[in-house]
């Protein structure tokens, strides 16, 4: 086919743009789409943990991409990369949990994975965590955090220095032959060579009215900001499904994963109280700090059959990035490039385990959270 000139992108989340930014790069005339404003969307609720310890092949040729451009953009205007070590931890009595750990770090080590497992006195003395109640440990060293929002203002600074057009305060709809995106009253049509719908979970309901369903379900997540004096690792509590980083105030912690579908029109952004006592508790008991709440939040996640995300065409000239487990941000300067160079033709493209059309659209299975030991 001819190579597209001109590209819309909707959403404008780190996905869209670094997308957005990779096709403008390459020489295309770029349009991005976006109902809020950027980084509005799920992007500005992410955790910002980023980490190259996974045990399939897929997952780490895609995570060692992000991390490259991660640290490559690390001191581009305002933005910052901080390292980090990633610690993910089974309890004591926690057999399961541990023997999960230990076959995962030895599939990481199958694909050069710079992670160790280490015991509860070693972990103790490399960090200052609490480490009295670890059965087992897991280090990598290739890990860090960044700052969501500075990504996003990154790469629309990035974006409009290589003439990307920004359309945003409406939400739109999109044709798909030929590829166009249709304004909110219906009537405006803009005509594109190509469309990327990076969306989020509303990339379903999007894809959905052109008659393009995919296999995407929301689920809601949640997330606090603590104040607290911690310096410590990122950790990741296997046995209770918890995580902590460290963060400017002291420390951005998670779990409050609902396994269930969410409703995408109707669904709750503030975080639950129950949520904040066991977060609140279990930064206290892993970091031996008082944190004392700033903010709190919830998010919606996009689950998918098998874990992997939906990246490429579904249609001729129509494009989707979405369903990726919480991952989204971490991937994003991976995707940006894999998609933006699918999407012109170019040699490189996305694995063929994101291909979105491996599904029907109407199939039936369980939202799983992304933050697994069997990743």
């Amino acid at each position: 086919m001819d190579v597209p000139e001109r590209v819309a992108v909707v959403g404008a989340g780190a996905v869209g743009l670094t997308t957005a930014y990779d096709l403008a790069a390459r020489g295309a005339a770029v349009t991005v789409f976006e109902r809020g404003t950027p980084g509005s969307g799920m992007t500005g609720r992410a955790a910002g943990i980023c980490y190259d310890a996974y045990a399939e092949d897929v997952d780490v040729a895609v995570a060692d991409r992000a991390m490259r451009r991660f640290r490559e953009l690390d001191g581009d205007r305002e933005f910052e990369f901080y390292e980090v070590p990633y610690v993910f931890l089974a309890r004591e009595g926690d057999d399961a949990g541990a023997t999960a750990l230990s076959e995962a770090v030895d599939r990481m080590r199958v694909h050069d994975r710079s992670v160790e497992l280490v015991d509860a006195d070693e972990l103790g003395e490399r960090f200052s965590i609490r480490t009295d109640d670890v059965g087992l440990a897991g280090v990598s060293d290739s890990a860090g955090w960044v700052d969501p929002k500075a990504y996003v203002d990154l790469f629309v600074e990035k974006c409009e220095a290589e003439g990307v057009e920004f359309r945003v305060g409406e939400a739109v709809s999109i044709r798909t032959d030929p590829p166009g995106v249709v304004g909110g009253d219906g009537e405006r049509v803009f005509d594109y060579d190509a469309v990327v719908v990076a969306a989020g979970v509303h990339s379903r309901a999007i894809l959905a009215a052109a008659g393009y369903p995919i296999a995407l379900k929301p689920y809601r997540a949640q997330a606090l900001v603590a104040e607290c004096d911690y310096d410590g690792p990122t950790v990741y509590d296997a046995t209770d499904g918890s995580y902590l980083r460290p963060h400017p105030a002291g420390v951005l912690a998670g779990d409050g994963v609902e396994a269930v579908e969410a409703d995408f029109d109707d669904w709750d952004p503030a975080a639950d109280d129950w949520f904040v006592a066991e977060s609140t508790a279990a930064v206290r008991h892993r970091t031996e700090t008082a944190p004392t709440v700033e903010r709190a939040w919830a998010g919606l996640c996009g689950a998918t059959p098998d874990r992997n995300p939906l990246v490429g065409a579904v249609a001729s000239g129509v494009y989707v990035a979405t369903g990726w487990h919480g991952h989204g941000f971490m991937w994003a300067p991976a995707i940006g490039e894999l998609l933006a160079a699918d999407v012109l033709g170019a040699d490189e493209s996305v694995p063929d385990s994101f291909d979105p059309c491996r599904f029907d659209g109407d199939e039936e299975f369980e939202v799983v959270e992304g933050m697994t030991l069997d990743e």
